[in-house]
């Protein structure tokens, strides 16, 4: 193994500023093409689909559980892949295992469901023996195939508006490896964070940041809790109309914030 060479900490630090310029760079780029995301035109899915859930048959309306946003990811688990019958595969259960706290996604009006092939028994188990939480539904229908994913893994991102359903967003190959945070999550939606720094098309929800987050089991409550709203007004947070990227220093270090808030409400 040809390793790095070894340095002082000056040096270390130096080589350091150089690679975060580029990596404030890709946080910009990628904040940018989440907001090409939430202009993405919406394709109407007209046709009916059924699932098998544990309140039994339901439709792809019934899966966002009274939500405005939809994230369905198809995982392959049924007979001929590898693991079958107690395990799914592979890569898709690395998938399951790294999906954040549903709590947060819910608290922007998002639901996150898997759907695969296997019977709804089979789910409920290796659901059970590997510890994963989220809503996952047995496919009846062509659903697979008519969005992508009957032949590979892929997440698909929905919104409704009353009854009617949409198609915003898909996301395959390994462009799921990344997915299972709450963030990655919502950049692929068509609302995004929905925080007042995103750029977002006119009148799309927005509040600002660090308001909405909470401790996962205290989201039911009505309030947010005692003094946290004091917290952010401290931070200094800034509304998408102050936040605006910072030319890089003189001293050849970058000082370049992507528009994302300055600050943290955590240590005011």
């Amino acid at each position: 193994m040809k390793t790095p060479p070894i340095v002082t900490a000056e040096e270390w630090e130096a080589a350091r500023e150089r690679l975060l310029v580029k990596e404030k760079e890709m946080t910009r780029a990628r904040d940018a093409l989440a907001a090409e995301r939430r202009r993405m035109p919406w394709l109407e899915v007209e046709k009916e689909y059924a699932f098998d859930g544990p309140r039994g048959r339901v439709s792809l309306l019934d899966l966002f559980e009274g939500r405005r946003q939809l994230i369905v990811y198809r995982a392959f688990f049924e007979p001929g892949v590898f693991g079958w019958p107690e395990h799914a595969c592979r890569g898709c259960s690395m998938v399951a295992d790294q999906v954040a706290h549903l709590a947060h996604l819910n608290a922007r009006d998002t639901t996150l469901a898997f759907a695969s092939r296997a019977p709804l028994a089979d789910i409920e188990r290796v659901k059970a023996r590997m510890g994963w939480t989220m809503p996952w539904y047995s496919m009846t229908d062509g659903f697979d195939a008519d969005f992508g994913v009957d032949e590979w893994h892929g997440t698909n991102a929905f919104i409704r508006d009353g009854d009617r359903v949409f198609r915003t967003y898909f996301i395959n190959n390994r462009g799921d490896e990344v997915m299972g945070g709450t963030w990655s999550y919502l950049d692929m939606t068509a609302l995004g964070r929905q925080e007042e720094w995103e750029d977002s098309p006119e009148g799309y929800p927005q509040t600002r940041p660090y308001e909405w987050w909470d401790w996962h089991d205290e989201y039911a409550d009505a309030e947010p809790a005692e003094g946290w709203l004091a917290k952010v007004e401290a931070s200094g947070v800034r509304a998408k109309e102050n936040a605006r990227p910072l030319p890089a220093s003189s001293e050849g270090g970058d000082t370049v914030r992507s528009s994302e808030p300055a600050g943290s409400c955590c240590s005011r």
